[in-house]
């Protein structure tokens, strides 16, 4: 079948509600959607049925409130259609069920914005992301708020920070002369993962409980000889990746582009833009799809940040933009950006941005995870910086230093051979170190994790590009000379802000020191990073836009200094159990094996060579007394934990992650000791060439 013919087919998309709604109800649920217009509830019970007769005749006999708690996975309750008539049934979806829900908040986390005797949560439908259907059951996309009104969501903010951007940017817009209905923010996360064998995955106690290895000497043959990057995609891969863009599109997820990354068995799929609210939706159920369809293969699909140690961990690109209804894009510099006074301002906006609320956009991708890859020479240094390119980043030095610009244009390339095309080279490079980098008509944030939910840092950057725009907007407001008042600030911007503009090799051993002197945050671990949070200017930027209140952020950041020092210590208890029941046994059993084999030398003649054995055996039964005595003071560690987030948080990484690296360095050496037929867990080889 033709991907047009059943693209979208599993999705309550605009074409279905065109042809299944009354007319003047599909033309006030447009209304809503497109022009951020107030829902009107006399609708709902034609929706509902609409939607319910739709979904019952794809096969489905529930429906769910699908909402996004503040655990970077998505949680729904299942309910039927089936309602009684007397002795008998029929299938139902009331108006009342559409809008509004009403399951247990209890057990999600929340950090006091309810108690735990005040159970009662709602889910309140979002109809600006469409409902689907999956495996029998209607998902309805929802916000997930308390019974006093806090959202307990990530859903909700973000709609709210899409608000705040939009209402911003119009103001600015208008002092253009420039007049729409909506502006939104684009979106296309990119979305990198690992596959391994299903067999191979749950022969490691490790990967099940915590998606990554703890334990682990590097292989022969890792990432050096970069021949798996974009290189032939293995037949199972293949297949999977067929499935998978087959599945997708289904939902009506616009899967783009697939290929083999840079670490092997390590792959990437990349959607095409829409609008921020859609693409975290599809992205959630990307990663959920991901999972299932590599389960239908005997695959796992690992989406742990660095699943590996050794090679390229996984993150998320989160290419972000701003365009309005009427199709222009906020960010497209044109031919000639230096005559084009409304992109500098926005563009100086942007940067401003950046620069005063680096801090929180750090903290918004931080994770236990996702600390193993910032600065590693794989993903972006943990330093916020700008990347603006060769034409920009001339324009800016030109306003900031004094230099004289030379506009740069595209020119024609060719390798010098008469059958070859002629191709465009573009005005600037590509920085793949720089964490927020210009690309084209764009800005990509290069800093998030692969399993983390793209809500959190779009929530951020939205909000903060917001209170850029109102302030440019106040600042520029009733200017008699408009244009010389807008140049006069885009300078202004550029110079207070020039420190966060970084164009060269953000992963070089001079950018650190640099980026001390220029006064940029480096917080390098979650624990330093998430407590920014609570500083007064950054909650005061959330609640002037309307994002968050105070209680709200507050608990948010407690939540995520919670679940780091939570991840960090199921890590820890898993890695203790690995080595006290699997790796310290085995071991032992080796140098048994190793012994028995000098006592059998020694019985056939006392001259028999045995020093090999006897240095082998001396040698790994102190490795094992040393890690044993290394087990015990990671135990030790783990028992004495601080009252508090932050302090409990600071003693997760910078005592307890030292413990378990000095655990792994000795076991991991042992490793390439050991006999293969004694070591007690798959290696490496196994996991990362098992699939062919």
């Amino acid at each position: 079948m033709n991907v047009t013919e059943y693209f979208g087919e599993n999705v309550f998309n605009d074409e279905v509600m065109k042809k299944r709604l009354p007319s003047e109800v599909y033309a006030s649920l447009r209304r809503t959607i497109n022009g951020g217009e107030p829902l009107d509830v006399s609708i709902a019970g034609d929706v509902a049925a609409a939607m319910k007769d739709w979904a019952v005749g794809k096969g489905a006999t529930h429906y769910t409130h699908w909402f996004q708690p503040l655990t970077n996975l998505t949680a729904s309750k299942h309910d039927s259609f089936v309602t009684p008539v007397g002795d008998k049934a029929i299938m139902q979806l009331t108006g009342k069920d559409l809008i509004v829900g009403e399951p247990d908040a209890s057990s999600f986390p929340s950090d006091g914005m309810r108690a735990t005797s005040a159970a009662r949560g709602y889910t309140a439908w979002d109809p600006t992301s469409p409902a689907f259907v999956m495996d029998g059951t209607l998902y309805i996309p929802t916000v997930f708020v308390s019974y006093t009104g806090e959202t307990l969501d990530k859903k909700a903010p973000l709609l709210k920070s899409m608000t705040a951007l939009d209402l911003q940017a119009k103001r600015l817009l208008k002092l253009f002369g420039i007049e729409c209905r909506k502006v939104a923010a684009t979106v296309g996360p990119e979305q990198e993962y690992f596959l391994i064998d299903e067999d191979v995955y749950f022969r490691r106690k490790d990967l099940v409980l915590t998606g990554r290895t703890l334990l682990g000497a590097p292989p022969p043959r890792g990432q050096e000889l970069d021949d798996h990057y974009f290189g032939q995609l293995k037949p199972r891969v293949s297949e999977y990746m067929r499935d998978l863009d087959e599945t997708l599109w289904r939902y009506g997820i616009f899967a783009k582009s697939k290929h083999n990354e840079v670490a092997p068995s390590q792959h990437e799929l990349a959607p095409v833009f829409t609008t921020t609210n859609i693409a975290v939706d599809n992205n959630q159920l990307t990663m959920e799809l991901m999972k299932k369809v590599a389960r239908r293969h005997g695959l796992v699909c690992l989406l742990h940040e660095k699943p590996f140690e050794g090679v390229n961990g996984s993150g998320k690109h989160n290419n972000w933009s701003l365009s309005t209804d009427t199709g222009l894009n906020l960010l497209d510099p044109g031919d000639d950006p230096e005559d084009d006074p409304r992109f500098m301002l926005i563009l100086a906006c942007v940067i401003a941005a950046v620069d005063t609320y680096q801090d929180i956009l750090r903290a918004s991708v931080a994770s236990a995870g996702n600390d193993h890859r910032l600065g590693a020479n794989e993903a972006p240094p943990a330093i916020v910086s700008v990347y603006l390119g060769d034409q920009l980043g001339a324009l800016v030095d030109s306003i900031v230093l004094g230099r004289q610009y030379v506009p740069k244009k595209p020119v024609p390339g060719s390798i010098g051979v008469p059958e070859s095309p002629i191709f465009p080279i573009d005005t600037t490079d590509r920085n793949r170190t720089s964490p927020f980098a210009f690309t084209g008509n764009k800005f990509e944030f290069r800093m998030l994790g692969s399993q983390a939910s793209v809500a959190d840092p779009n929530i951020v950057l939205n909000t903060i590009a917001a209170q850029a725009f109102s302030d440019a907007a106040d600042a520029l407001s009733g200017a008699e000379d408009f244009v010389g008042a807008c140049k006069a600030y885009t300078e202004k911007l550029l110079r207070e802000h020039y420190r966060i503009i970084f164009n060269y090799n953000g992963y070089g051993p001079d950018w650190e020191p640099e980026a001390e002197r220029r006064g940029l945050s480096n917080n390098k671990t979650t624990a330093d990073a998430v407590p920014v949070f609570f500083k007064r200017e950054n909650v005061d930027v959330f609640v002037r836009q309307g994002v968050y209140t105070e209680k709200e952020l507050t608990a948010r950041a407690n939540i995520s200094l919670e679940y780091y020092r939570k991840a960090i210590n199921v890590e820890a208890l898993t890695l203790i159990d690995m080595v006290r029941q699997d790796i310290y046994p085995a071991v032992n059993r080796y140098i048994a094996e190793l012994c028995s084999v000098i006592t059998a030398k020694q019985t056939v003649s006392d001259t028999l060579p045995c020093g090999t054995e006897t240095a082998l055996v001396r040698q790994l039964s102190q490795m094992n007394d040393a890690l044993s005595d290394a087990v015990k003071k990671l135990a030790a560690d783990l028992s004495e934990m601080p009252a508090g987030n932050i302090p409990a948080a600071q003693k997760t990484a910078h005592v307890i992650v030292p413990d378990m690296e000095a655990v792994r360095r000795i076991s991991d050496g042992m490793e390439k000791l050991c006999a293969g037929a004694f070591w007690p867990i798959p290696t490496y080889t196994d996991l990362l060439y098992s699939v062919k």
